[in-house]
């Protein structure tokens, strides 16, 4: 009986170890949930970060719950793609999470980035290409509330068919970085490198689990990547177009032929000449599949498809039906692979 009780006694405490070792660990937010996929990898075993967008939520015009406002109010360290994907969030994590260390992942060292595309249809020989000039090298040292080049807020919500202003009449100008750069599987890679540096450098005695599962979270990705290039072989010929321009970094990546968008945006619905140039694309392109998204009105898909012998499939950026955490992220990306791959 001693023995039981000692035992117990033992485990009780290694919980109360256990509990006070999570207690120190760094608090951390994210905004989206690939972000907080990537994070959750990187502390797996160490703690958990908040998410401060929840799924389903646009990043563009989410209005913070108190929940969330909280998670950054206590934040040790903030994750965010930056203002180019969610311009309302620098206000908050200015005031909220002032003394934290904030980390725009668009503009860290590493992170290839792509130019928002204005026109309906794409060149399919490769009209998105990395843009050296719309480049940002920044050291893990220098994130900070006032980093340079954010002192304007671009976002993807413009067009040249009157889609010139989201609904916060935020304006693209020519030359805007597309925000979508996690759907680039090159950034996920750097990207784990960046936020297990910055936790590291904050939690020195987690280190090196922060920098193992780093590797780790590493070896998923390139072993996803090598399983969606064979899944998609069959179909990298056969030209696809999206509800709207949000997978760039994916076509990319995947040497995807993506023929055009819908819309460009997704806070506005496209123009009617919008709709009456992407048909004359699907037709002249030959377009085989029409992506269309959970949240937007299926009838602008069906109008573009009438008379079309194109399939159909759903596809989400952000993998609102996926579950978040430590997998998100490889999960998000043989999503929208097989998406495009099973279209019929």
């Amino acid at each position: 009986m001693t023995k039981i009780i000692r035992a117990a006694g033992l485990t009780a405490v290694g919980w109360a170890m256990t509990g006070l070792a999570w207690a120190d660990v760094p608090s951390v937010a994210t905004d989206i949930t690939p972000v907080h996929g990537l994070v959750a990898r990187v502390m797996q075993g160490v703690g958990q970060p908040d998410l401060v967008v929840p799924p389903g939520a646009s990043p563009h015009s989410h209005s913070m719950r108190p929940s969330e406002a909280k998670a950054l109010n206590r934040a040790d360290v903030v994750f965010w793609i930056g203002p180019e994907l969610t311009p309302w969030l620098e206000g908050p994590i200015s005031t909220l999470a002032s003394k934290a260390v904030v980390v725009p992942l668009l503009t860290t060292e590493g992170t290839q980035t792509l130019v928002i595309r204005d026109a309906v249809q794409f060149t399919l020989s490769g009209d998105a290409h990395h843009d050296d000039d719309h480049h940002d090298d920044h050291g893990h040292d220098s994130h900070g509330h006032d980093e340079g080049g954010h002192d304007e807020h671009h976002d993807d919500h413009a067009d040249h068919h009157d889609e010139d202003h989201d609904d916060h009449g935020h304006a693209h100008e020519a030359g805007s970085l597309d925000p979508h750069a996690w759907l680039m599987a090159e950034n996920g890679l750097a990207w784990l490198d960046v936020i297990a540096d910055v936790l590291a450098e904050k939690d020195p005695e987690n280190a090196g689990m922060y920098r193992d599962n780093a590797k780790a979270g590493q070896a998923e990705i390139i072993a996803a990547v090598a399983q969606i290039k064979s899944d998609l072989e069959s179909v990298r010929d056969k030209p696809f177009v999206v509800f709207h321009d949000a997978y760039q970094y994916f076509e990319t990546g995947f040497g995807l032929p993506a023929a055009g968008a819908i819309s460009l945006s997704d806070a506005s619905d496209p123009s009617p000449a919008r709709i009456a140039e992407i048909r004359d694309v699907v037709t002249d392109q030959h377009v085989t599949c029409v992506l269309s998204e959970p949240q937007f009105n299926p009838g602008l898909v069906a109008t573009v498809l009438d008379g079309t012998d194109a399939g159909t499939a759903v596809v989400d950026p952000l993998g609102v039906a996926l579950e978040p955490g430590p997998g998100f992220y490889t999960d998000l990306l043989a999503s929208i692979a097989n998406a495009i791959a099973d279209c019929k």
